[in-house]
């Protein structure tokens, strides 16, 4: 049984309060004291002071703040402990996901050494573990492989190629091609951190990160098949290359390696079975078990004693060189290839580790400035890519590690930066015999987490249609049309969702909640009562050039006024009007031309009368003029009244009630209808007599306010809600502006209600308002402009219509001060 809780009550009296009256209450503050001119923002900026500089270098090198604080007695153990976890991780990642960049496995330990210690001194976030990732590698070897084919280093023998592939240049200039595009995305990620770029990855929302992810992980797979089946498919690249090569290895299974797959089929059964243990096993461990680590180390003894390449023609890893390289420029040349793979890089890096670090330092209460988080992602990559290392960002399994096994701060980094160092330089060498099926397979096994984001699609459905559109979307684009066109056509479907959105938002029409100051939807609410002569109509989005037209229809649907149909009948009876006019001129002209005639012919005469031609033809002419317009204007009116539909009195209004209207299409009415009105479209009739005249000026205002909807004549004024709008364009302002001048026409009037001040300031600042819409117009709620309007014309209205008495929300409004009970 639900329990109710009784609500305490307020009261509120006040005046009611329109835009001009709250500045003035309010004591509004000029545009020029809250907006410093561009002068004076320059000279903040170019000012240096002791504090702004302190707070600029800290800002810029986020280790100087915590770096004096760290306690080693309080975070070096932990620290350690955690670095030394994910440098056990760092090992066998970085030797397999080199295989998914096309580069040789050394520049995966790279990729694991120095981005690390450039994201120590930059980074603001303690938790995330930079280094090479799966999504960024694939990404990478697409543009390795689309610039380095294995058909451009083909061994030449005289004019005969030998169908021998020259892998130590191909290697050589993939490397090449991977720290190019690698400095290129850095420094795209640098320049838009310094510029305060870093909500670009808003963009990217998490059903998109998660779809695009999902579709890379098949990628990796599709990509990762060649070395568990041990076969040798040619490399596509462009749209539907993923489609390709999946095509090639399916012909190629009948040639499958026997001996690699039972390396491949041995190394997943027990990396899954382990992983499976570790999982279980991992509350009771103070730190996981490094069960790649033990796959690869129990593979390369195994191939080392057993000779798997020299017997079985395995492949292997390779001879892996020791020691550091040295640094070098890469080739300038190679950017104007890979400058959108960059940019691509640069996003899908910075939109992972952003999400991480958030992540992370929500859950321990400490902050992560995306600006910043950009600059230094942006100067991992960029300096890496001078060392040969390709394009990095942060890992989930990793990062999860270091924060599950107590890491602290970044301190972790050096710590795994040390095993990977010591590798490189000491053990390196010990690899030389792992099987790349091994490798292959602990890409593979990795990817169980990507995997399970399909789960999204039924989560989605339960949530959001729309966002689940954006994740279907994604994924199948991302799939077809390779990583980098993926990405951009995701971006541009999940941008023009929300077009559409704000295209096509929620119009209604609001109604009061009894007792309250309260509007909601009347279609939604069934104790929204709807207050007499007022129409209070509500987006749920802001108005702006892509749906000003929408809005303004949707006004007149939801208002019942077709304004267009109305101005034109008033327009067609004012000119009717200029007509009769005229042509009561023209009567009283020959009236008194007739009264001189017959004036001038009582005299008597002292001559015979002379008849004269040129007077008389001057007579018949006039008659004769008069006539033709007469009869040429009203076929004019005529035609374009065709197709015009029109609301006429059919009887006049009793005292007691509204009087009986009926639909008129414009041309030949059926005047036995129409009854005392078929003189309205009588063009050429002469005897209307005043008292007629004066009740058809009656009706024909009674019909200017009326509506071919369900509303009659009763609709006086409009309040439009404007709070959920955040800005107003030049467009929108412009069809506000029509709608006032519009809805004057017929006697309506319309104010705004809810106006933000921004919102204010830019309709003043594109001209809204002049002589007849003044600020008074606006009013600080709808409640305060449903209560001007009551007490504005609900009095005209009442006496002029006789609408029944109404007890509006329980409120008592005078002119200039309202008392409220709620």
């Amino acid at each position: 049984m639900e329990s109710t809780r009784r609500l305490g009550k307020y009261r509120v009296e006040r005046e009611v309060l329109d835009e001009q009256r709250l500045e003035e209450v309010t004591q509004k503050k000029r545009n020029s004291e809250t907006h410093p001119s561009l002068t004076e923002t320059l000279k903040d900026s170019l000012r240096c002071t002791a504090p702004k500089l302190k707070r600029s270098v800290l800002s810029c090198l986020p280790v100087l703040y915590w770096l004096p604080k760290y306690s080693i007695w309080d975070y070096g153990m932990p620290d350690l402990i955690s670095g030394i976890s994910v440098g056990i991780m760092h090992l066998p990642q970085g030797l397999a996901y080199a295989l998914l960049a096309s580069v040789p496995p050394v520049f995966g330990l790279y990729s694991s050494l120095y981005p690390p210690l450039i994201y120590l001194f930059f980074g603001t976030s303690r938790h995330i573990s930079i280094g090479t990732f799966t999504v960024l590698s694939i990404m990478v070897g697409g543009v390795t492989e689309r610039l380095a084919p294995d058909a451009h280093f083909l061994i030449g023998n005289g004019t005969n190629n030998t169908g021998q592939v020259d892998v130590t240049a191909r290697d050589l200039y993939r490397v090449q091609v991977a720290a190019a595009t690698t400095v290129l995305g850095g420094l795209i990620q640098v320049v838009l951190g310094l510029v305060k770029f870093g909500f670009v990855g808003t963009y990217l929302s998490e059903p998109l990160v998660r779809a695009y992810t999902t579709a890379a992980a098949a990628h990796a797979v599709v990509a990762q098949l060649k070395h568990i089946f041990g076969v040798s498919p040619r490399r596509s690249s462009g749209p539907f290359a993923l489609v390709y090569t999946l095509r090639d290895v399916c012909l190629l299974l009948p040639q499958t390696h026997l001996p690699t797959l039972c390396v491949s089929a041995v190394s997943m059964v027990f990396l899954v079975s382990a992983k499976e243990l570790n999982s279980f096993l991992s509350p009771k461990l103070p730190v996981p078990i490094p069960m790649e680590l033990i796959t690869i180390v129990a593979a390369t003894l195994l191939s080392t004693y057993t000779y798997l390449n020299s017997n079985f023609t395995i492949s292997v890893v390779g001879e892996i060189p020791s020691g550091l390289s040295y640094p070098s420029v890469p080739d300038a040349s190679l950017f104007t290839s890979v400058i959108a793979d960059a940019f691509a890089l640069a996003m899908v890096g910075y939109a992972i580790s952003i999400s991480l670090g958030k992540t992370f330092a929500l859950k321990h209460g400490y902050n992560v400035d995306s600006n910043q988080e950009l600059v230094a992602l942006g100067l991992s990559n960029a300096v890496g890519g001078f060392f040969q290392c390709f394009s990095v960002c942060s890992s989930m399994s990793r990062s999860l590690i270091q924060e599950a096994t107590g890491g602290k701060t970044q301190m972790a980094a050096v710590a795994s930066a040390l095993i990977v160092l010591v590798t490189i330089l000491k053990l390196g060498a010990l690899f030389k015999e792992l099987p790349k099926a091994v490798l292959a397979v602990i890409v593979f096994v990795n990817l169980k987490g990507m995997f399970k984001q399909y789960s999204d699609i039924v989560t989605l459905w339960k949530r959001s249609k729309i966002d689940l559109l954006v994740w279907l979307v994604t994924w199948v684009s991302t799939l077809l049309l390779n990583l980098d066109l993926g990405l951009a056509a995701s971006i541009i479907f999940a941008l023009m969702t929300v077009i559409f959105r704000t295209q096509m938002p929620t119009y209604s029409v609001l109604g009061n909640v009894p007792g309250t100051e309260l509007y909601v939807d009347m279609e939604t609410h069934r104790e929204a009562r709807e207050i007499p002569g007022v129409t209070i109509f509500r987006s749920s989005a802001t108005v702006y050039f892509a749906n000003a037209d929408l809005y303004l229809e949707a006004l007149k649907e939801k208002s019942g006024l077709d304004i267009s149909k109305m101005i034109i009948y008033k327009k067609r009876q004012e000119a009717k009007q200029r007509r009769r006019e005229k042509r009561a001129e023209r009567r009283e002209k020959r009236r008194a031309k007739k009264e001189r005639r017959a004036l001038r012919a009582s005299e008597p005469l002292s001559a015979a009368q002379v008849f004269s031609v040129e007077e008389e033809a001057g007579r018949w002419r006039d008659a004769c003029v008069d006539g033709i317009a007469a009869d040429e204007e009203e076929r004019v009116w005529t035609e374009r009244e065709n197709g015009t539909v029109f609301v006429v009195p059919v009887t006049p209004q009793a005292p007691d009630g509204p009087g009986r209207w009926e639909y008129l299409k414009g041309g030949e009415p059926d005047c036995a209808s129409l009854g005392g009105t078929s003189e309205l479209q009588d063009g050429d009739s002469t005897t209307l007599g005043s008292s007629s005249e004066d009740t058809l000026s009656r009706d024909l205002e009674r019909v200017s306010l009326g509506s071919l909807g369900k509303w009659t004549w009763d609709i006086h004024s409009i309040v439009i809600d404007l709070s959920t709008a955040n800005f107003i364009d030049m467009v929108a302002i412009k069809t506000m502006k029509n709608i006032f001048q519009d809805f004057s026409e017929i006697d309506v009037d319309v104010y705004m209600a809810g106006c933000q001040s921004c919102l204010v300031e830019q309709l003043e600042v594109g001209d809204f308002f002049s002589e007849s819409v003044t600020k008074r117009r606006l009013f600080a709620s709808v409640h305060d402009a449903v209560l001007y309007c009551l007490d504005h014309r609900g009095a005209t209205s009442s006496a002029r219509h006789e609408p029944p008495v109404v007890s509006v929300f329980g409120c008592c409004y005078a002119k200039t001060q309202t008392s409220l009970l709620y």
